[in-house]
């Protein structure tokens, strides 16, 4: 019976450093599990804020694309004003240099018209 007894503490022993090694390695597991929940914890925690991020970029490219197109329309508008202004300005430098023109041709004519009233004149006053 005390071999029989003997034989059992030691299969109980042994099965007991089982048991504790088995206990050890599940308290590993647990923190390893733990730490990947952690980990994935953290993740999740990070994609949620990029996610947020480009929510914001999104939004944000989306406002200057709004406020390019607003920018383009009144550049359009403003080269039709300009192209309008141009196009009077060149029409009033046309009238301009046809008055000059006019300018030049009358003041010849007025010299030579003095001219003939002073050549008269000077005929009147030797007759």
């Amino acid at each position: 019976l005390q071999k029989e007894l003997l034989k059992y503490k030691q299969e109980a022993r042994n099965l007991q450093g089982i048991k504790d090694a088995l206990q050890q390695r599940l308290i590993q597991q647990d923190a390893s599990v733990l730490q990947l929940k952690q980990e994935l914890l953290r993740a999740n925690m990070d994609k949620e804020e990029l996610h947020n991020q480009n929510v914001d970029l999104q939004r944000k490219v989306e406002e200057r694309n709004r406020l390019l197109a607003e920018y383009k329309k009144e550049l359009c508008q403003k080269d039709r004003h300009l192209q309008q202004h141009q196009t009077k300005l060149d029409e009033m430098f046309r009238q301009l240099s046809e008055a000059s023109y006019q300018q030049v041709d009358l003041e010849r004519e007025l010299e030579h018209k003095e001219a003939l009233l002073a050549h008269c004149m000077k005929r009147e006053a030797e007759e």
